[in-house]
């Protein structure tokens, strides 16, 4: 079966190694443009893009694929590339452009998405992240027929996965990778022998997991602290929650609930205690210890090592919004 294959991120890159594996002839690799990052802000290949040029692969990176949108002609020619690849199948996997209907009509067996929810929950962009934050016991795979909506599409292949207490969305996105592409894999091959049954999304339990906003990082003391242990994790690696004290935006990356109550007459942010095992701060309804802790210009260290360097003393005060976290 010949495939195009759409995607950006290292979530992507996984299924596309998979596929690859597999032995499925990828006529073609679609890709967003260059970026720039790290300390230089250089431009930086996407990893689904490095993955094709180290496997000979043909790479396209329309701006739009929209031929009545800002760039007609970025369209116009990966219009000439998805109709020349001759494809039975595409397959999308966080790709980060919208596929216009002309994209979805070329593919002879139509577009396959790889969406990282149990559907109708969790539609959009960030279905890991809101997951974790909602406290969610399983989330999963939905392999899914496109059409013109926002993950409105029939569902191909589903399998679950537990979310465990300690998971993060950088562990779970692992899993849930390695899960995509493995699923995405056994999408094809039923298709190659027509046997998959379209599935209609169920009318109820939809939800939208809407795009990760670098301010939703700062910690609200106000909340429980389960709540915020949860967007904590929720959080990691991006954009990493945060909350300033003693004049310093510190990021948290990890915490665990402590039993018990607050004590009477702590406040929303105080320090409760300091030590080797952690940073007690007093919630709304109980304690969180702050156990990796990370201060501006630093790395995130646990919290023994992260305290010889920024002791923080009982009766200090997180709170506030810190702006832009560093």
């Amino acid at each position: 079966m010949r495939i195009i294959f759409a995607g950006t991120p290292d979530f992507a890159r996984v299924a596309l190694a998979q596929l690859h594996a597999a032995g499925f002839e990828i006529a073609l690799v679609l890709s967003q443009p260059d970026r720039p990052a790290g300390r230089g802000m250089k431009l930086q290949a996407s990893s689904v893009k490095q993955f094709a040029l180290d496997n000979n692969l043909p790479v396209a990176q329309p701006r739009s694929l929209r031929l009545d949108g800002k760039y007609p002609e970025d369209a116009a020619t990966a219009r000439e590339a998805i109709e020349g690849a001759r494809a039975d199948a595409m397959v999308v996997a966080a790709y980060g452009l919208i596929l216009p209907q002309w994209v979805l009509d070329v593919p002879a067996r139509g577009c396959f998405n790889i969406h990282a929810s149990l559907l109708p929950r969790w539609r959009g962009a960030a279905p890991i992240h809101r997951a974790i934050e909602a406290g969610d016991s399983e989330t999963g795979i939905s392999i899914m027929q496109m059409d013109a909506g926002l993950d409105t599409g029939d569902m191909l292949l589903v399998e679950k996965l537990a979310i465990q207490p300690a998971d993060t969305t950088a562990t779970l996105h692992d899993r849930l990778a390695a899960l995509g592409g493995r699923l995405m894999v056994e999408a094809l091959e039923l298709a190659a022998c027509g046997g998959l049954t379209p599935v209609k999304q169920p009318a109820q339990g939809i939800s939208y997991a809407h795009k990760i906003e670098k301010h939703e990082a700062a910690i609200d003391w106000t909340q429980g602290a389960a709540v915020i242990e949860r967007r904590i994790r929720a959080f990691n690696p991006f954009p990493v929650a945060a909350s300033p004290v003693t004049g310093d935006t510190l990021k948290v990356w990890a915490a665990t609930v402590l039993p018990g109550r607050v004590p009477a007459g702590a406040r929303p942010g105080q320090v409760l205690a300091a030590g080797d095992q952690g940073v007690d701060v007093a919630a709304a309804d109980g304690v969180l210890r702050l156990t990796k802790l990370q201060k501006p210009g630093g790395k995130p260290l646990d919290a023994a090592e992260f305290l010889r360097g920024f002791p923080l003393a009982p009766g200090a005060l997180f709170g506030g919004n810190p702006g832009a976290a560093p």
